[in-house]
């Protein structure tokens, strides 16, 4: 098995230490350094839906608050149409490439601004730099950052998880049950974890063995349409 740090469960509280690394190693460490130091000053982390990138934005916001950093996740602008820079701190900016016109006009300001304040940037977004829809000087500026690639888990990584997820509740999911939620189930971490708290509830509720007949009806209720109108980015 390649390396893997596994969360046992999933946590209201978003930690480095509750991250699934998989593959991004490399990132978990720069990212605990940046949190710690400030440094790098300009962190640019993108990867596809499903794949931690807010889970790791307000888990590196946390751990600059432990280390007696200031973080600010940056929510919307101020009232002077900027956001906010704690000096000798953390800014986060989530989803770069969804800000509007203003979004982007403070983003590149804060690039500016960040250095002399002793403020770390750390942006996420869906796409590569070059690829962003925004205005390209903020481009530029994006990919001058130290930039990495979140990467996704296989399904190796995946199945590992899984089944070390399951033991870790006491859980024996049969190989069989792991690949069928592999097939069928929805394929970000997150959910399958959910499959898998979903499915030994049921289990229990119903004083039956986790089955693959079980485990068709624990999907369809999660896929099935909601009464009333939450992602995992």
């Amino acid at each position: 098995m390649r390396q893997l740090t596994l969360s046992l469960r999933p946590e209201a509280q978003s930690r480095l230490d509750n991250f699934v690394v998989g593959d991004n190693a490399q990132l978990l460490d720069a990212l605990r350094v940046q949190a710690a130091l400030g440094q790098p000053q300009a962190i640019y982390l993108w990867g596809e839906s499903g794949s931690g990138r807010s889970h790791l934005l307000a888990a590196t916001a946390a751990e600059s608050r432990h280390v007696g950093r200031e973080s600010v996740r940056a929510t919307g602008l101020q009232a002077d149409g900027d956001f906010p820079l704690p000096s000798d701190g953390l800014l986060c900016v989530d989803d770069v490439e969804t800000l509007d016109d203003a979004g982007q006009a403070a983003l590149f300001r804060a690039f500016i601004r960040a250095q002399p304040q002793g403020t770390a940037l750390l942006l996420a977004g869906a796409r590569p730099p070059a690829e962003l829809q925004v205005r390209e000087d903020v481009r530029t500026r994006i990919g001058q950052c130290l930039v990495f690639e979140l990467k996704a888990l296989d399904d190796q990584q995946k199945e590992d998880v899984l089944v070390m997820y399951g033991l870790s509740r006491g859980l024996m999911l049969d190989p069989d049950l792991v690949q069928y939620l592999l097939r069928h189930g929805q394929r970000d971490l997150p959910s399958l974890l959910a499959a898998v708290d979903a499915l030994d509830e049921r289990s229990l509720a119903l004083h039956r063995l986790p089955t693959l007949p079980l485990l068709r009806e624990v999907l369809q209720t999660q896929t099935a349409p909601p009464e009333t109108e939450l992602q995992t980015r």
